[in-house]
């Protein structure tokens, strides 16, 4: 009894700050897939992690439903003449979910701490196009007051960039451009982000964290505009077995699925018409090598396993989703990038002949059914990361490939890539801004993202000179030189570019479609 009468005092009290009877509560139940490493936007990566915190934090620019950029905390904003100074006009009353004001001040703060070596913010490169930000991240300048991020008063903050960037109001859009509340985390360091201590911004606010179970939020009463949420509080689900996921679903335990086994499709299609959304997406699924460990390092051996992948029937049979083949690095249809993409020149060539010519180049680098190549495959767990991979490996058996399948869990298998300890493992992008230079970079020499440590001093020349160039046509036609040597010199395995593959409850209204896979708690509402 007296733990039935904490929980009702509980209920009440959230009751009484949001002004909601118990029963007009509504939760939106979502499988969520990984598990959430933390709730700090700098110490995040995955798109599992972007769905929690962009409903808890709020940027200078925010997404509408479409995922497009709109006025987030900033009420508006100028850019100069010469494209290098944003100036951004915070909101009147914005608040931090303990009360205090949201000041231009935290978003100095946070930049700095982004960039600030010492934090090791494996993200931190995509704020990059900020003054001094990559000297500063990479030990070459000590001085974080440099950094181009300053505070003209409360109310107003100004980015200075290195050079004209383009795309840059849709890389604010970016977790790494997420406020941090500086008086909590000069108070409790590095326990600021747990429950009882995190002071969010956004909509929402996480009031529980169960590591492998879920994370809970509610409204934030000091957001802005919480009468204007539907939604009450959402419960994101850690669960990577998607075939289980889709069985709570059809129980009812979810309203929203973030993906699903792709033999079920058809299946949902004819029992659950319309749920199902299968969308074009701007993401790339692909394989890297650990050029560090031998044979892996020979660029021949790199191009006969990826010219032995029959991306053609991966999407439609493997896959059963209709994923399209991915023959170059960037995908087809991304912005400032109409002479591009760049594709392997093998594109065309029938797939038997493609096996014949990777047969040929692995003998000539001393492998085949006689000495056969044995590599380990490793995939973070889940069913079509599975039948992918199995695909593949038998794909690469007529070339004396034997190839040893490992899985784990999500966090773990990212964590081994980051550290080199595979030998090919399945990554995916999904695209942060709307820009070439957010797949390219994943290439580049020193990026914490470039898993399989390719490096090329030619290619890393041309992102550079890139980055100085103001005339986007000029700009694009020196990205394509730069994917073309990443292709020629097989860097990474691309396979298929994503569809989104989400199941949204008929309850469910306001889940606008996008390229970007982003829906916002904020947009949503759930009738019971």
């Amino acid at each position: 009894m007296h733990h039935f009468l904490k929980a009702l005092v509980s209920a009440v009290a959230l009751c009484a700050v949001t002004g909601l009877s118990p029963a007009a509560a509504v939760t939106l139940n979502l499988h969520n897939g990984g598990d959430a490493t933390s709730l700090d936007p700098q110490r995040v990566s995955g798109d599992w992690e972007n769905r929690i915190v962009g409903d808890i934090f709020e940027g200078l620019v925010t997404e509408d439903a479409k995922a497009r950029p709109i006025p987030g905390m900033a009420r508006d904003w100028t850019i100069s003449d010469d494209g290098l100074t944003y100036t951004f006009n915070l909101k009147e009353g914005i608040k931090w979910s303990d009360g205090e004001p949201v000041k231009a001040s935290d978003f100095v703060f946070a930049f700095k701490r982004l960039m600030d070596p010492e934090q090791a913010a494996q993200y931190a490169y995509l704020q990059y196009p900020i003054k001094n930000a990559e000297a500063i991240n990479t030990g070459k300048m000590d001085d974080l007051d440099a950094l181009g991020v300053k505070a003209i008063d409360d109310r107003t903050v100004e980015i200075t960039l290195e050079r004209p960037t383009p795309y840059y109001l849709s890389a604010l859009l970016h977790y790494t451009a997420y406020p941090l509340p500086e008086h909590v985390l000069k108070e409790k360091g590095d326990a600021w982000v747990q429950i009882g201590n995190i002071v969010t911004n956004g909509p929402y606010r996480p009031v529980e964290w169960v590591p492998g179970s879920h994370v809970l939020t509610e409204k934030n009463p000091e957001w802005s505009d919480p009468e204007s949420l539907d939604i009450d509080g959402v419960k994101f689900f850690t669960l990577e077995d998607q075939s289980a996921a889709l069985r709570r679903y059809r129980a009812g335990e979810f309203d929203i699925l973030t993906g699903f086994p792709t033999d079920q499709y058809k299946w949902l299609q004819e029992n659950r018409p319309g749920e199902a959304r299968v969308e074009p997406f701007a993401g790339l699924y692909y394989y890297v090598l650990n050029t560090s460990r031998p044979p892996l390092d020979k660029a021949d051996v790199r191009k006969a396993l990826s010219m032995a992948v029959y991306r053609e029937i991966i999407g439609p049979n493997v896959l059963g989703t209709g994923e399209l083949p991915a023959f170059s690095w960037v995908p087809p249809g991304i912005g400032n990038y109409e002479s591009g993409p760049a594709y392997v020149e093998w594109k065309d060539m029938a797939y038997p002949q493609r096996v014949e010519e990777a047969k040929r180049l692995l003998a000539e680098a001393g492998h085949g059914p006689d000495n056969p190549l044995k590599l380990t495959l490793s995939y973070n767990t889940d069913d079509n990361h599975k039948r992918i991979a199995v695909a593949v490996a038998a794909m690469w058996k007529p070339l004396g490939v034997d190839v040893e399948l490992t899985n784990a869990e999500t966090k773990v298998h990212y964590a081994n890539l980051r550290q080199g300890t595979f030998e090919v493992g399945r990554a995916g992008w999904l695209a942060d801004y709307d820009d070439p230079t957010n797949f390219l970079d994943l290439l580049k020499s020193g990026i914490e993202m470039n898993y399989g440590r390719w490096t090329n001093p030619e290619y890393d020349a041309l992102l550079n000179k890139a980055a100085e160039m103001q005339n986007l046509e000029e700009r694009a036609a020196t990205l394509v030189k730069a994917e073309t040597i990443a292709l020629e010199d097989s860097a990474a395995i691309p396979i298929y570019y994503y569809v989104s593959r989400n199941v949204v409850s008929p309850q469910i209204s306001g889940f606008e479609d996008n390229i970007k896979d982003i829906h916002r708690t904020r947009w949503l509402a759930k009738t019971e």
